[in-house]
């Protein structure tokens, strides 16, 4: 199969962020838009390795979050994100898809699920190692995480080290909490996966998000998976892409 050759693109939000974006063109049936997690972006190794196994049988837009990579903007952990991903799905229908089905890592996967809750226009979430709730501390990679957040230092070193750029100011009101969005996302299906070595996220989250999706919705607790991109298998992107190319079957019961 010839390999397409990924378009560059700078997408405008409607708060006026410039967000860095790949195109892969693929069949216009579909597309998918890949939403990375904190401190990720589009042309990381394996965030391009996942996209090009989602470009198979779709075109791909994958984005750098604001503050992230070569977007503009400070990141703002989750909360105005979402116009980033709206962005990216307005692109993909103007460029004539007729399904666009949104996948997001970590913190991109809580920001999918509050886009498709609030926007919508959307035919499928997949939500990969997401939280079910914010402000969580219960594992040292969380409490670490929340040192780069909440600390000058911290903003300082991941502005130097990860290439991404914290907002100071925090949040003027916490958005809605993600398993309160993604009770928002029907009649679009939503897909849970998470793995039971997730060290950042215990599987309840997972469990948290499913239990207050309404149907269609899909629960994959993956045996020894870790979190989000650094933990996606070829085996296990080519079953989400499957997933994401007829989710109106996906309605399983949770794997125990």
């Amino acid at each position: 199969m010839t390999r397409v050759a990924a378009e560059s693109l700078r997408l405008a939000t409607v708060d006026g962020v410039s967000i860095c974006a790949r195109h892969i063109p693929g069949d216009r049936s579909h597309a998918v838009v890949v939403a990375h997690g904190f401190s990720g972006n589009c042309h990381q190794r394996r965030s391009v390795a996942i996209a090009r196994m989602f470009a198979v049988d779709s075109g791909v837009v994958s984005i750098d979050f604001r503050g992230h990579g070569h977007s503009t903007g400070l990141s703002t952990v989750g909360d105005l994100e979402i116009h980033d991903i709206e962005a990216a799905v307005a692109f993909a229908k103007s460029r004539g898809y007729g399904r666009i089905s949104v996948v997001g890592f970590s913190m991109g996967a809580a920001v999918a699920i509050r886009h498709a809750a609030i926007f919508g226009g959307v035919s499928a979430v997949a939500a990969v190692s997401g939280p079910a709730h914010w402000y969580y501390r219960g594992t040292t990679s969380m409490r670490m995480l929340h040192h780069a957040v909440e600390r000058r230092l911290g903003r300082v070193v991941s502005r130097v080290g990860l290439r991404t750029r914290i907002s100071a100011a925090g949040w003027e009101q916490p958005p809605a909490q993600p398993w309160q969005s993604a009770g928002k996302i029907a009649p679009a299906p939503l897909l849970v996966v998470h793995g039971t070595a997730d060290r950042f996220f215990p599987v309840r989250h997972a469990y948290a998000l499913y239990e207050a999706a309404e149907s269609p919705r899909a629960l994959w607790v993956e045996p020894g998976m870790g979190h989000a991109e650094s933990a996606m298998t070829p085996d296990l992107t080519a079953r989400l892409r499957h997933w994401l190319g007829s989710p109106e079957t996906s309605d399983v019961p949770p794997t125990a």
